[in-house]
């Protein structure tokens, strides 16, 4: 992968040349499925699709990450709308610019499929993102696997009244390293987050901060923490999927030195 350097106050943070952005967003975007496994994985002709019941929408999409000619393209999608619907879903396709068929977002548009949730894939160094936490910070436990204070305090946050069971499932389908990380006053978390290295990458999940704890650098803490941890598992690079218009977790991405390589969005079935 052949990347050229930005520099933030003399930290070098990995990104994308024009040659090779293509096949770092697919790269980037792969590791985030493996990193939020779907129950069912078929892999047709390179497009990956994915499905899990009763769990984020976006675990069971369509990553269609090979070329494929135009005259294909209304097939390949149809054989993609037909595994959904074995499985009583609506096909939902991830569209990245550059990562997938020219045309695909248009034939799907013609279908009716209705684009929804722009989506920022934002890089950082993870030194750069270390350097961020101020001492005297609160007290941060990592853990390798998902204990039940964890994800109480993201499906807190997060959980919109879903079955717990499925969430829970997919971490532990999860086969690359990983840390969970926990902000601490005295026995209770306030704040949470997850990283899952992966061949020189580190991508950040489950960021979740309870009401009464936002605003005081607890989501920062988070990331630092999954920073240092990050530089011990091989992964001197982080990347994280935040939606556009989610305006604090944009300015705190930035402010621990993340910057934006591709915008993305989906397109789903009418």
């Amino acid at each position: 992968m052949s990347d050229t350097c930005r520099f933030w106050e003399g930290a070098c943070v990995s990104v994308p040349s024009a040659t090779s952005s293509s096949e770092t967003v697919r790269g980037l975007q792969e590791r985030a499925a493996r990193a939020l496994p779907a129950e069912h994985i078929t892999d047709v002709e390179g497009w990956w699709l994915r499905h899990t019941p009763s769990c984020a929408w976006w675990v069971g999409t369509v990553l269609p990450h090979r070329d494929a000619r135009r005259g294909e393209l209304v097939r390949r999608v149809v054989g993609a709308e037909e595994f959904y619907a074995g499985h009583g879903a609506a096909a939902r396709f991830q569209i990245s610019p550059g990562a997938c068929p020219e045309g695909l977002d248009t034939v799907l548009a013609e279908r009716g499929y209705r684009r929804q949730s722009p989506v920022s894939l934002q890089v950082a160094s993870a030194a750069r993102v270390l350097e961020q936490a101020p001492a005297g910070s609160p007290r941060v436990r990592l853990d390798d696997r998902p204990t039940r204070a964890w994800f109480e305090t993201w499906h807190a946050v997060h959980g919109h009244g879903g079955d717990p069971r499925s969430e829970w499932d997919l971490l532990g389908r999860v086969e690359r390293p990983c840390a969970y990380a926990c902000v601490m006053i005295g026995d209770d978390v306030l704040a949470v987050g997850r990283a899952v290295a992966d061949t020189g990458w580190a991508g950040v999940f489950g960021m979740a901060t309870l009401p009464e704890a936002r605003g005081k650098g607890a989501a920062r803490d988070v990331l630092a923490a999954l920073a240092a941890w990050a530089g011990t598992h091989g992964a001197d690079r982080m990347y994280l999927q935040v939606e556009r218009d989610n305006i604090p977790a944009l300015r705190l991405y930035e402010r621990m030195g993340f910057g934006e390589i591709c915008g993305y969005h989906y397109r789903i079935a009418g």
